[in-house]
């Protein structure tokens, strides 16, 4: 009887104390576009700036960790092409979206028909992207290739293509 007195009084002060909603691991994404300079927000900086943003749940400790300023990180987020990697950043702080709702920052997700062969050719060629978080620290980096931007780039260039006949080959 003290025992399930005892099971009962735990659920009670479970219920009470709801825990705070987790973070959500950084999906894979596409790094922006950007020209290479050491200092600078290439794919491995961006992909372990998610890690750290959430590992600390701040902009800001993110960035430091990182060695850019919170600064520059909002301005990546805002910059042409950014889409995946704003689409991440939300991801990591809110949580994944529901359907219908609106995205976070207002960016919507740029339309696939509105791509250049050359930005289906750069996200092909650069892939998607995602940390590796294990108990709590960045173990690596998985890099895998973006099969959607190939077979949209293949669909594309195929309607490019002229025309075979049936006799000739």
């Amino acid at each position: 009887m003290c025992l399930i007195a005892g099971m009962a009084q735990a659920d009670r002060f479970k219920n009470s104390h709801p825990k705070k909603p987790a973070r959500s691991l950084p999906p894979a994404f596409t790094p922006v576009k950007l020209r290479g300079r050491q200092d600078g927000w290439n794919p491995q900086v961006q992909c372990v700036f998610l890690a750290q943003l959430f590992l600390t749940g701040s902009v800001a400790m993110a960035a430091k960790r990182v060695g850019r300023s919170r600064a520059s990180a909002y301005k990546l987020r805002r910059r042409h092409g950014a889409e995946s990697f704003a689409a991440a950043w939300d991801h990591v702080i809110t949580g994944p979206a529901t359907p219908g709702e609106a995205p976070i920052g207002g960016q919507k997700v740029r339309d696939w028909r509105k791509l250049t062969l050359k930005d289906l050719f750069w996200r092909h060629k650069t892939g998607l992207w995602r940390p590796v978080i294990y108990r709590g620290k960045v173990r690596g980096i998985a890099h895998k290739p973006d099969n959607s931007a190939l077979l949209r780039l293949l669909r594309r260039l195929d309607t490019k293509a002229p025309a075979h006949s049936e006799g000739r080959l």
